[in-house]
């Protein structure tokens, strides 16, 4: 008997190794055949104290969080409790526990989980240079009939170049933690994979976000560490060398968005990756960009706010600034990944977008992808670049008009250098031919012209990820789309018909999209991560919603499980 999802979690204070014990369970999946997801907890601290890494597997694709734990696996119990609420578990949950760490908190053997003791730290110490967290993944992967050729895979790539003693130590702590758990008969193998045609990736959104860009052509980045954007960053710095494209990491966020739109004033595709602290600071030069005209992509991994907020824990809370932050009519681009892979795509996009259009484009992530790992099928390229619009044949008469008011709202752009393109370049409104202008008929022809170029453009079927059918329907956005899916196609499978909507471009609207996505529709759920409803009331102020609209929507820190949305559904039936 086998089960088609395992959910378990890898816990331990740091040092323990147990970010490195999920990941390397995570890659043996993928070895193998599997789907799968990772995503780490950890405290505000920079370095050292608690942490889990909380996976998930399955042979069929996973798009979040599962609904319980079924396997909590402890190195130690030190400051569990503070994340113990990211834990949920229930009596068929299985709690593994080192007798030598002491007795399982109370907050966690509440649930009436089964506890199975195992000697991790005497068994490690057994071995030269042993690690109990190879003990404790030894284990694991003898729950769940994990292929052993898969963590071998992993232990020669991880290890290889820390010589045989390194590889020997794990190998053998993880025997010792397999021949342990080889007995139990905990009924949690997993499903064989279906690997038939199969194009695996193993990455996290981060990673799919740089590479989009890359795709996308972006030449230059400048950007500022932070918390839970670096690793776009830390991806580009070797890749974008590699195309012959140049990273900077800028002294604040200030300067970062300031050299990005500088490098794009000359042509360079540019971006700029940051999270909600990093992105108020930026809206005055986004704004610049905006008048300007001149094309920018903005990344931000939102986290928990407001303020310094919660840096390791996801949040979709930067709505209202992505959209509405810049002072003064300023149309720009909004858009949101659906998933980890999605990241990619939309990520590459957006940088299509704000070249075709001349203007900003916003990303909108979050921790909850942009940190995250998956195993997914090759996401897809965005389906054709769009270069930017660029002057030509000027001659040498000063009649270049940069901002002409053309049907499409998008002028031909000149490069500094080219011959006939001399134009001033500032934040002020201005005329058609560029000179600053505070006459109410040129303000009105950009504010029209600015607005037109966004609104004309046929955006095409990525707008929105639509699926399904039926008289209720799920409209959510970015990483609320994966439980949001599970839980309506968990509808579907006892015999309710249900849509799914999950909206990638945010801004501008696409209201007869939408109508004709939810056409036939009586009832509408909207699923959020925010505290106050953000995206609900972003909905309602720009499109009808038929029917009757219901709101699930709160904070994190907590990710958004399947279950929750399944069963406000049910309640809507």
């Amino acid at each position: 008997m086998t089960v088609d999802s395992v959910t378990i979690a890898l816990v331990g204070s740091g040092g323990a190794g147990a970010m490195t014990a999920g990941q390397m369970l995570l890659d043996a999946a993928a070895n193998v055949g599997w789907y799968g997801l990772m995503s780490r907890s950890t405290g505000p601290q920079i370095r050292g104290g608690e942490a889990a890494a909380l996976v998930r597997l399955s042979p069929t694709p996973v798009h979040g969080p599962g609904d319980r734990f079924d396997i909590i696996i402890a190195f130690d119990w030190q400051n569990v409790e503070r994340f113990a609420a990211e834990l949920p578990l229930s009596e068929k949950s299985v709690i593994i526990t080192d007798p030598s760490q002491g007795e399982v908190p109370a907050v966690l053997a509440a649930s009436g989980a089964k506890q199975v003791e195992l000697p991790i730290k005497e068994l490690a110490g057994r071995i030269p240079g042993g690690r109990v967290n190879m003990v404790g993944l030894g284990a694991v992967a003898a729950i769940v009939g994990l292929p052993r050729a898969g963590i071998d895979a992993v232990i020669q790539k991880a290890l290889g170049k820390k010589g045989d003693a390194a590889i020997q130590a794990s190998n053998a702590g993880i025997d010792a933690g397999s021949k342990e758990a080889a007995g139990w008969n905990l009924g949690l193998e997993l499903a064989a994979p279906n690997k038939e045609g199969a194009t695996r990736w193993n990455i996290s959104g981060n990673e799919a976000a740089g590479l989009g860009a890359l795709k996308g052509g972006v030449k230059f980045c400048a950007a500022y560490p932070i918390t839970p954007a670096t690793e776009i960053l830390e991806w580009l710095a070797p890749n974008l060398a590699k195309t012959g494209g140049k990273l900077v990491q800028a002294e604040d966020e200030l300067a970062s968005i300031a050299m990005c739109l500088g490098a794009s004033f000359s042509g360079v595709p540019s971006i700029t990756a940051t999270a909600g602290p990093g992105l108020s600071l930026m809206t005055e030069c986004i704004g610049l960009g905006v008048a300007s005209e001149t094309p920018v992509v903005i990344v931000d991994v939102q986290r928990g706010g407001p303020s310094t907020g919660i840096p390791t824990k996801s949040e979709q809370s930067d709505l209202n600034i992505a959209v509405y932050g810049l002072h003064g009519d300023a149309p720009h681009l909004v858009v949101g990944p659906t998933s980890i892979g999605d990241c990619l795509f939309t990520t590459q996009w957006a940088v299509h977008l704000a070249e075709a259009l001349q203007t900003p484009a916003i990303v909108l992530s979050d921790q909850a992808m942009g940190q995250s790992r998956a195993i997914v099928d090759k996401p897809a390229d965005a389906p054709h670049k769009a270069n930017r619009l660029l002057a030509t044949d000027l001659g040498e008469e000063a009649t270049y008009k940069r901002y002409a008011d053309t049907e499409s709202g998008v002028s031909p752009a000149a490069i500094p250098g080219m011959p006939g393109g001399e134009h001033t370049a500032d934040g002020l409104e201005h005329a058609e031919n560029a000179l600053p202008s505070s006459q109410a008929s040129d303000h009105q022809k950009q504010l029209d012209k600015r607005l037109r170029k966004l609104t004309s453009h046929d955006y095409g079927d990525a707008w929105a990820d639509v699926e399904g059918e039926g008289e209720i329907a799920v409209v959510t956005w970015g990483s609320a789309t994966g439980p949001s899916r599970e839980a309506v196609r968990r509808l579907e499978a006892a015999g309710t018909k249900a849509r799914l909507v999950a909206i990638r471009l945010i801004s501008p609207v696409q209201p007869a999209k939408l109508a004709s996505a939810l056409d036939g529709v009586s009832k509408v759920l909207v699923v959020e991560q925010t505290h106050g409803a953000q995206f609900h009331k972003f909905l309602r102020g720009h499109y009808d919603l038929p029917g009757a609209v219901s709101v699930f929507s709160r904070p994190g820190p907590l990710p958004i499980r399947a279950r929750e949305v399944h069963e406000t559904l049910l309640s809507l039936i």
